[in-house]
């Protein structure tokens, strides 16, 4: 069973002893390419680094809704920068988070959207961070449009009908460790209904450990469960399940 994590955040500290041995132990278990997401001005370039160290690891840029209030004045002129790099392939994360208000709503607001913005212009895909903020995030795709590259709505929390609208519109839709709990009933329906050809698959890692390590730090390795609990509730091979995935991800990021 060969993988690949669309979001992992392995500049995080949760690495600094053993960074390396982790990423070998994705690649052992059938890692192949990942997507180390950046979330704030300062991740970016450890997400670049990283990718430059390794051939299939790639990088995003962006800033998550946590950190709107603290951009700089210039900040999308330094993500268009950063958004050269040969190895950077997506925008974000980026969105919405009503769960903490950590920056002002009107702020996330102005800057998803800005970010949204330079997303399509650059004709890059994006990637989604939306908790507790679903009405609102759909609103500004609706009013915004997502453009030709599209995105992907990361770690999905929103209900099939959401999940529905957002395939409509073109977006990818990525599961991850939250789909294998056992009350997790609106992730669940999602991946039994969900076209095969919208799905992507993810760990968030270190945050949100799937089962069986529940509780424990998330590794990019532990997608295979991910993958295994949503190809056991559409009845199929986790085989045939992240070989569909993984073409959805080379076609999303445009990895060679």
């Amino acid at each position: 069973m060969q993988f690949i994590d669309t979001h992992a955040h392995l500049y995080d500290k949760a690495f600094d002893e053993d960074r390396e041995e982790v990423i070998k132990r994705y690649r052992e278990e059938g890692g192949a390419e990942l997507i180390c997401v950046s979330f704030d001005m300062d991740s970016i370039p450890k997400a670049i680094d990283l990718a430059e160290k390794y051939d299939f690891i790639y990088a995003s840029v962006g800033v998550h809704p946590h950190d709107a209030a603290d951009v700089p004045e210039n900040y999308l002129q330094v993500l268009a920068d950063y958004a050269q790099h040969p190895k950077v392939v997506a925008m974000g994360e980026m969105g919405l988070d009503y769960y903490r208000d950590l920056s002002p709503r009107a702020v996330q607001q102005k800057v998803f959207v800005e970010q949204l913005n330079l997303a399509k212009d650059i004709k890059k895909p994006f990637i989604i961070h939306d908790r507790d903020a679903h009405g609102d995030l759909l609103g500004i795709l609706r009013r915004e449009g997502i453009g030709e590259a599209g995105g992907v709505m990361h770690c999905f929390s929103g209900s099939w009908e959401m999940a529905r609208e957002c395939m409509n519109m073109g977006l990818y839709i990525s599961l991850a460790g939250p789909v294998t709990f056992k009350n997790a009933r609106q992730a669940k329906e999602v991946a039994v209904k969900i076209a095969l050809d919208s799905l992507l698959l993810e760990t968030d890692c270190p945050y949100l450990a799937p089962e069986p390590k529940r509780g424990k730090r998330n590794e990019p390795g532990y997608v295979k469960y991910v993958a295994q609990c949503v190809a056991e509730l559409k009845g199929m091979a986790p085989e045939d399940l992240t070989a569909a995935t993984s073409v959805n991800a080379k076609k999303l990021f445009n990895l060679k």
